[in-house]
């Protein structure tokens, strides 16, 4: 039993209660793998703001500072931190998976190394767009991204969540093999038409209303501009939107939407952690907007499908591979006119709307029960393949 305890080691700078896609596909990654095969430990920097008590896995953490001007981000600091360190280096790990290029990326690396056991590394984001914000210089960027392509290079499997991302990854420079491993949705289940109807009554929606969703940060990055001002084009039609999340943008983001005299049709519910109700937005929304250029997948997308809900995403959008048009979902380009063109009609024929988030819930869901459990067998397979250790089980 001591052999099997703390074997796989999942690594990254953002976890819960910090809610972006790529913490809630560790923290799901670490649930049902400890269901599966126990002894996960999940390695991030320290949030005061966690409470790890209810979970079944171990979070090892260690010291962080906040990330200037994106609350509720930290960064961590775990070389200087040599408690943490003596507490990682006793835990004999049978593989590591590293879900992002920075200071828990260098941790499993490091483990890996002297260890002597193989490193799993997911490509979640756009790195290079993130640093091109906040490096001016061309050189000192191009030297990031080297070190982040290096980074992947040392890894023994390098994983993107849909096919389109690859190119992103090749884009910096990387020259390995990739393989796409999908992300999963905790929100897969059996919902009676009931359920759909009280979601709706509950959010006080009219029959005739078309209930419009976004979920997530509340960041220009993810083109909310856009989305504000196509809304600003509709409003001779009956809608309401809801923006659920935070961000550093959501000040102006309010200011623009009395600026556009919306104040009627579009609410602010703000950081929403409670699933449940959650749940009850997607399955009271028609049409979930997701117009970013930034993310490589969307979680939200998933989940929205999950719910019967469809979403119209940019034709050109990383993120925009998971989608067939008019069948999973709805591909526009990247301006307000193919915007508004798009909402008019889908509002003129809520049939469509229905079928197509019917069929999104059959072709771009998973469980992440199930996601884990192919996690699992690729992690076999890699250390049988590398012949380092014993497999998992």
């Amino acid at each position: 039993m001591a052999n099997k305890l703390r074997n796989i080691g999942l690594f990254n700078d953002s976890f819960p209660p910090v809610m972006d896609g790529v913490a809630m596909c560790v923290e799901n990654y670490a649930h049902w793998m400890q269901e599966s095969v126990g002894g996960v430990t999940v390695i991030t920097p320290e949030n005061l703001d966690a409470d790890y008590s209810d979970k079944k896995y171990e979070v090892l953490s260690y010291l962080s500072v906040a990330v200037p001007f994106r609350p509720p981000y930290v960064t961590g600091i775990s070389d200087l931190d040599p408690a943490f360190k003596a507490k990682l280096m006793r835990r004999q790990f049978r593989i590591v998976h590293a879900h992002c290029p920075f200071t828990s990326g260098w941790a499993a690396q490091n483990v890996a190394k002297k260890q002597r056991i193989p490193m799993v590394a997911t490509f979640h984001s756009k790195y290079k767009d993130d640093f091109a914000r906040l490096i001016p210089s061309k050189i000192i960027l191009d030297t990031v991204i080297k070190g982040i392509v290096n980074f992947y290079e040392s890894a023994d499997e390098v994983w993107v969540p849909q096919e389109s991302v690859k190119g992103v990854l090749y884009s910096y420079g990387f020259k390995g093999n990739i393989e796409v491993m999908q992300n999963g949705c905790d929100l897969v289940g059996d919902y009676s038409p009931e359920f759909f109807e009280e979601a709706r009554r509950s959010l006080g929606l009219g029959p005739d209303e078309l209930a419009l969703l976004y979920v997530g940060q509340h960041i220009w990055e993810k083109n909310l501009r856009l989305t504000i001002e196509t809304l600003a084009r509709i409003k001779d039609l009956p809608f309401k939107m809801f923006f659920i999340g935070t961000g550093y943008a959501e000040v102006e983001m309010r200011k623009l939407v009395e600026e556009k005299g919306l104040e009627s049709k579009v609410r602010f519910v703000g950081r929403l952690t409670d699933r449940k109700r959650l749940t009850q937005y997607y399955a009271a929304a028609d049409l979930f907007l997701f117009p970013s250029l930034y993310d490589t997948d969307g979680l939200v997308v998933r989940e929205a499908a999950a719910l019967h809900t469809p979403s119209i995403m940019l034709r050109d959008a990383s993120a925009s591979g998971m989608l067939r048009d008019g069948e999973s979902g709805f591909l526009i380009g990247n301006s307000a006119e193919d915007f508004e063109a798009a909402l008019r009609s889908l509002n003129a024929d809520r049939g469509r709307l229905k079928s197509v988030g019917e069929r999104a819930s059959t072709s771009i869901v998973r469980s992440w029960r199930d996601i884990a459990e192919e996690a699992i067998d690729r992690y076999n397979s890699l250390i049988n393949r590398v012949k380092l250790i014993h497999p998992i089980y």
